[in-house]
């Protein structure tokens, strides 16, 4: 005998994921185009949606903005919202994986080093190599920088005789210093009328985004963030431990380090674009995992939209309090995060 129950069940789940990507896709439309509106020039979101549609199909609007303001709209600032877009997911998606795969909620980027040793490649690509490569320079120089942060994080943890997961924090934090000075020096030691520039990296910020510039986030997050995603189960076994990881099934130590080098490869080539922005892989996940549970099949996706959405209002914001000045995002990403730390610290205690 058929059950009815079943396709009916199956149908009510489909238009609720549906229901939910519409709403979530709307959300992040919103955030973009107020971001977009908003700075040291506010443009009225009629023109926003304006110069946006006369770009994308042209002639279906009739233009009644001036060419100064198309510019700041299309070249400057819808560049800089998609970039800030693409930061937040991947770094996002990238800390909820880690947060699985080291049992540690204290996991993210930033922390564990791999930011740190992506700004370390950037910062020797500006200031000592060249862009040999040309544009791939500095994200092909920010992802060697990255893995070989995550390598010593493994490294010192093994060290140190830390035969689970929850240790890596700490050796990342380490290293993270480590790394940090020996940038420090190359920063001392190379042209002082490149140290603006490398500020930029050092301390966050998306002003210098270009559409031709946004390929390479794109091409690394996508086929990333759905490797990632097809391993939510894997991940889901390695957050109950690596004895129960293993008994499903799960090759531990080679699945960690794959996906350390997944979370390398996507820092490395943010942080190339967006410099240091920390604590988004760290917040994000736990906020999500309040709403949806759980399960990395929704919280990864989940944790790269949040990401999304808080980086683009994080830029926007910092654009806004100190105009006609941008604030480094990395700075109001700091203090938020750093608000955010110390409560969660309070709530786990």
């Amino acid at each position: 005998m058929v059950d009815a129950a079943a396709p009916a069940s199956l149908t009510r789940k489909i238009g609720t994921g549906t229901g939910i990507a519409l709403a979530a896709a709307a959300v992040l439309l919103i955030s973009a185009v107020v971001a977009v509106s908003v700075g040291a020039v506010a443009i009225p979101l009629s023109t926003v949606w304006g110069v946006a549609l006369d770009r994308i199909l042209p002639g279906v609007v009739t233009p009644d903005w001036n060419a100064g303001r198309a510019n700041i709209v299309w070249e400057i600032r819808f560049p800089r919202v998609v970039l800030a877009g693409l930061v937040g997911a991947g770094l996002g998606l990238v800390g909820a994986a880690l947060q699985s795969v080291t049992r540690n909620p204290l996991a993210d980027p930033h922390l564990l080093g791999i930011s740190s040793g992506g700004a370390f490649g950037a910062v020797a690509a500006l200031m000592h190599t060249g862009l040999f490569l040309g544009l791939l320079t500095v994200p092909l120089m920010a992802f060697g920088g990255a893995l070989v942060a995550t390598v010593m994080v493994l490294g010192v943890a093994q060290l140190a005789g830390a035969s689970s997961a929850d240790r890596l924090v700490l050796a990342g934090v380490a290293v993270s210093f480590v790394i940090m000075a020996c940038a420090n020096i190359l920063i001392f030691l190379g042209d002082p009328r490149a140290t603006h520039t490398v500020v930029f990296w050092m301390l966050g910020g998306l002003g210098l985004a270009q559409w031709n510039h946004l390929i390479w986030p794109v091409a690394v997050l996508v086929p990333c963030g759905l490797w990632l995603w097809a391993q939510a189960g894997r991940l889901n076994a390695m957050s109950l431990g690596d004895e129960t990881a293993a008994s499903l099934g799960v090759e531990v130590g080679r699945f960690r380090l794959t996906v350390f080098v997944a979370a390398a490869l996507v820092t490395g080539v943010m942080v190339a674009f967006s410099g240091l922005i920390g604590f988004v892989g760290l917040m994000m996940p736990h906020l999500v995992r309040l709403v949806v549970g759980g399960d990395n099949a929704q919280v990864l996706p989940a944790s790269a939209f949040a990401g999304a959405v808080f980086l683009i209002l994080a830029d926007a914001a910092a654009r806004v309090v100190m105009a006609p000045e941008d604030v480094p995002i990395g700075v109001v990403t700091g203090l938020i995060g750093g608000v955010f730390f110390i409560w969660m610290m309070a709530k786990r205690r």
